[in-house]
C-alpha cells in the first residue's frame, strides 16, 4: 500500500506542539507526565522531548510572530491595542486568549 510521507522537521513538531498545549488548555508541566513522555517517544523514537521551559519559551517566540501577523491584517490608520492573557485556573486549566481593541 502507498501511503504518502513528509519529512521530519522539528522546528514545526515544537510549534504545533505548543499550539496543541494551548488549544487543549494543557498546562507546560503536563509535559513531565512519564506517560505523556512515552507516548511521544512511541510515535517518534528520534523526537527530543521539550520541558515546560522550552514550551513557554516557545509560545513567547510565537506571540511575537502571531502579533505581528494580526497587525499586518488591521487596518494602519486605527490605533489598536492587543493584549496576550494566560492564567492558570483553580481546577488546572490553563487558559488562553488574544484580545484586541481599536477605535473606529
Amino acid at each position: 500500500m502507498d501511503i504518502e510521507t513528509f519529512e521530519f522537521h522539528h522546528d514545526t513538531w515544537n510549534r504545533h506542539h505548543v499550539f496543541g498545549f494551548v488549544s487543549a488548555h494543557i498546562p507546560w508541566n503536563a509535559i513531565s507526565n512519564l506517560e505523556l513522555r512515552r507516548s511521544y517517544k512511541a510515535l517518534y523514537n528520534d523526537l527530543v522531548l521539550l520541558s515546560a521551559t522550552t514550551l513557554s519559551n516557545i509560545c513567547r517566540r510565537e506571540y511575537t510572530l502571531t502579533l505581528d501577523a494580526i497587525k499586518k491584517k488591521l487596518r494602519s490608520r486605527n490605533p489598536v491595542s492587543l493584549a496576550l492573557d494566560r492564567w492558570t485556573s483553580l481546577n488546572k486549566l490553563a487558559i488562553t486568549s488574544v484580545i484586541g481593541y481599536y477605535m473606529d
